[in-house]
Order: C-alpha cells, then sequence, then structure tokens
C-alpha cells in the first residue's frame, strides 16, 4: 500500500539546506517525490511511499536539519502518483 502527502513547511527553512537535508532524508526512508521552495518562504514538500515511510519522513520534516528552525508543518493527503526519486525542484 502507497500513501502520499504535500507537506508545507514553515520557518527558517529556506537559504539553509533544508531541500537537499530532505532529500537524503527521504532516500534514506525508500519515499519518492520532491521538495520545492515556495515564494512565501516556506518549503513545499511531496512525500509518497510505504505509510510508515513517510509518517517517518513527517516526523523528520518537523525538525529539519540542524540549520533550519521548522515553526509548523501543514500537511495534505493526495493520491499517490507511482513516484520514484526524490527531486530538489
Amino acid at each position: 500500500m502507497t500513501t502520499a502527502v504535500v507537506a508545507t513547511v514553515h520557518g527558517m527553512v529556506q537559504g539553509v539546506g533544508f531541500r537537499w537535508a530532505a532529500r537524503a532524508e527521504a532516500e534514506r526512508l525508500g519515499v519518492a517525490g520532491s521538495a520545492r521552495n515556495l515564494v512565501d518562504g516556506t518549503v513545499e514538500v511531496v512525500a509518497e511511499g510505504e505509510p510508515a515511510a513517510v509518517d517517518a519522513m513527517l516526523a523528520w520534516l518537523r525538525q529539519g536539519p540542524p540549520s533550519a528552525t521548522v515553526t509548523q508543518v501543514d500537511v495534505a493527503e493526495r493520491s499517490p502518483r507511482d513516484a520514484s526519486g526524490f527531486a530538489i525542484r
């Protein structure tokens, strides 16, 4: 079974290596998807994979890498799209 979410990460998350660290974590967990900076200063992360792996990714997003300060993560479920790999956009 595969699940997918779109997470919007708020805080000091741009210019601190957040997307690159998210990709490394996603690859470690076996999660597919992408990360991109949005114009409002947030980072949007799409995560798709096994439910436990996606949950672990969401837990990581709530903390982020040491260089980031995460204040909030908004999560919306979406239909899986058979994604593969993890892209930085």
